[in-house]
């Protein structure tokens, strides 16, 4: 059962017109806790709409390298087997899958709204 988002900030968040983001809220409303993982060293989001930021730029590793997946499901207090990735880099997304989350490749706002069924 989802119990957690993980998304991508650039490329992903940055897509569109702020439905992505909406979503976010929407879910968090709904129970689902909700995180940012990027490779950069910073990121410009408000804090408060997601439980955690994770940025693998301040870290030893990152995407798509299995331990930054866990360490940002362990963030959210959550399992791999419980959090939906979601990357617009298809070697991200796999990497996530390989620590055991749902990945799921963003192309388009509208289809990745459809694959998280907001």
């Amino acid at each position: 059962m989802l119990a957690g988002l993980i998304m991508d900030f650039g490329g992903v968040l940055t897509d569109g017109d702020g439905r992505l983001l909406a979503a976010v809220d929407a879910l968090r409303r709904n129970g689902i806790r909700a995180a940012v993982l990027s490779n950069a060293d910073s990121v410009d989001v408000e804090p408060t709409r997601f439980d955690a930021v994770v940025l693998a730029g301040r870290l030893s590793y990152g995407k798509p390298d299995i331990r930054v997946y866990l360490h940002t499901a362990d963030e959210l207090h959550l399992t791999p087997e419980q959090c939906v990735f979601v990357d617009d880099v298809r070697a991200f997304v796999q990497g996530a899958v390989r620590a055991g989350m749902v990945g799921v490749h963003h192309r388009d706002v509208e289809t990745t709204l459809a694959e998280l069924t907001v």
